[in-house]
């Protein structure tokens, strides 16, 4: 019976850890929306369900696209799951690999992403606007052609960006990748306006009063094609099947009922009354920081364990993974190795080196990437965000560690092995017993580095929605457009993780070396020897 029941505790252990590695298999009855949630008022981030807001890792999305999903997801009678996602995620790669159904985020159907998209119908129409600060020159254009001179930018792949090019005189900047890091920009001045549409210049001011919006009356305005900022839903190409029901559901939304949601969203985006002011009625810096702290401890709490376990999961396996395959490639073969035996290690030492080599070669970023949405397009491997990111980071800490390992062994004596093989030890027997324990000692220092590094890297996770500190953090200053206030609390956050951990390795280093102060022996025994002579004498 003891068998039977320690069988089946390993048995559901290791269900548990495969239900981190796959998700969505037997998910036929939900719907998947992805969206940024960080673009008010058609997506945000909050940190409770307040105003019917949908759950989502590590913590809650609302907004006008997700009411708008709210109504699809019943009119197919499938329940809705927000995943959040990262804008360039959301163009392709999100869909193509299954990720998503549907993305649902202010996305317009241009003619570039049509080609690699099928649209709906539109579920909102607007026009563009230049948003500026309200003590700047440009506050008072009437014209798009009143900005020479200015600096301006819009997202990235999208029309905003593109109609730039008709505003004469103006200092295009570089694309920028979401609308909460353009805001930052512009209150800080280092840029003079962005393009955006009025329902998210609307949002931005009402949480930035220090910016305005300009508009356009029009030959005054740009010039566009009145589909091309009509704002759709995305759907995987070719799948007219579903582009074909959401559209029916879409003409039973009337024009008064959208434009009820959007001032709803618009009225319900979360304010900052919350926030401390100065006597000259100006919201301090540490009051905002106090306010992110009070409002979403939870959240930074969550996305600091998740940063932990991640790295401390990555270093662990990363370390097993390096140390195999560097005992594999340091198997020593002569004449008397049987051939089969020489193949076989050959064709593993191939393979060891093109992993090292690919992974120590390129960014985790982008294997994250690869990983991630090619494993589901190519091999139909349904990831989970957590079970990717952890087999990512260990693969990745695998190939480091392989050459951390090589450099240990490399520093042992080469007569130690030449004596472990004179008294007959297998090559897992030297080094387990002679070589690995004094090469612990020498590589701890670089393994305590490592760990540090994964701390730090998990952060490029990010862009396959991994809930990590940094994934976290974006999402809370997205929503209120302050990104200088909330990563300095993750900056704390980081530094307090990092030198915590620096002390702890550097105690361990310390106990493994043991007492600085030691005596030869010949030195204690010649002391005794003494002692004994003395006490003899006396007696």
């Amino acid at each position: 019976m003891k068998k039977i029941e320690k069988m089946k505790s390993r048995i559901a252990l290791l269900v548990m850890f495969l239900m981190m590695f796959v998700s969505g298999y037997a998910a036929n009855n939900e719907l998947k929306v992805g969206m940024e949630c960080g673009y008010a008022p058609f997506n945000w981030f909050q940190n409770n369900d307040k105003n019917g807001a949908v759950k989502i890792e590590n913590g809650y999305c609302n907004g006008y696209d997700v009411e708008i999903a709210k109504l699809i997801a019943k009119g197919l009678n499938k329940k809705l799951v927000i995943v959040k996602s990262e804008w360039d995620a959301l163009l392709g790669p999100a869909l193509s690999a299954g990720k998503v159904d549907i993305v649902i985020a202010g996305m317009s159907p241009t003619p570039e992403r049509k080609q690699s998209l099928s649209f709906t119908k539109p579920y909102y129409e607007s026009d563009l606007v230049v948003v500026v600060r309200k003590n700047s020159k440009y506050a008072n254009a009437k014209s798009i052609n009143d900005f020479k001179g200015a600096k301006i930018t819009g997202q990235q792949s999208t029309l905003h960006y593109n109609v730039i090019d008709q505003m004469k005189g103006v200092a295009k900047q570089e694309a920028m990748e979401n609308f909460p890091s353009m805001v930052v920009a512009l209150s800080s001045g280092k840029i003079d306006g962005y393009v955006s549409e009025r329902p998210g210049a609307m949002a931005a001011v009402d949480s930035n009063p220090e910016l305005k919006f300009v508009s356009f009356e029009g030959e005054n305005g740009f010039t566009y094609e009145k589909s091309e900022l009509d704002i759709a839903i995305g759907v995987k190409k070719g799948d007219e099947e579903l582009v074909g029901k959401i559209d029916k559901i879409l003409e039973e939304i009337t024009p008064e009922q959208r434009k009820g949601i959007m001032d709803s969203a618009i009225k319900n985006q979360p304010k900052t009354d919350e926030v401390g002011e100065n006597a000259d009625g100006e919201k301090t810096f540490f009051a905002w920081v106090a306010f992110f702290v009070k409002n979403n401890w939870k959240g930074f709490l969550t996305g600091t364990w998740n940063t932990l376990f991640i790295s401390l999961t990555g270093t662990i396996v990363g370390f097993i993974i390096g140390l195999g395959v560097t005992l594999v490639k340091n198997i020593h073969t002569d004449e008397r190795t049987p051939k089969l035996k020489k193949i076989i290690l050959k064709i593993a030492n191939t393979i060891f080196s093109v992993y090292v080599a690919v992974f120590r070669g390129t960014p985790m970023i982008v294997q994250s990437m690869v990983i991630y949405y090619g494993s589901s397009k190519v091999f139909e491997w349904n990831l989970s965000p957590m079970g990717a990111a952890l087999f990512i980071v260990s693969i990745n800490t695998g190939a480091y560690m392989c050459e951390i390992i090589r450099g240990g062994i490399d520093s042992i004596d080469k007569g130690q092995f030449e004596a472990a093989e004179a008294l007959g030890m297998t090559h897992f027997q030297m080094m387990s017993s002679i070589i690995f324990p004094q090469m612990f000692r020498v590589i701890l220092p670089s393994i305590g580095n490592e760990f540090i590094i994964n701390i730090k890297d998990t952060s490029v996770l990010n862009v396959i929605s991994v809930t990590e500190l940094f994934y976290t953090s974006k999402a809370i200053a997205g929503t209120y457009s302050k990104y200088y206030e909330v990563f300095i609390i993750t900056s704390v956050i980081y530094f307090f993780l990092t030198f915590t951990l620096t002390a702890i390795l550097k105690y361990i280093e310390k106990k493994i070396d043991g007492p600085q102060n030691f005596e030869f022996l010949e030195e204690v025994a010649e002391e005794n020897s003494q002692n004994v002579e003395i006490s003899g004498g006396n007696a």
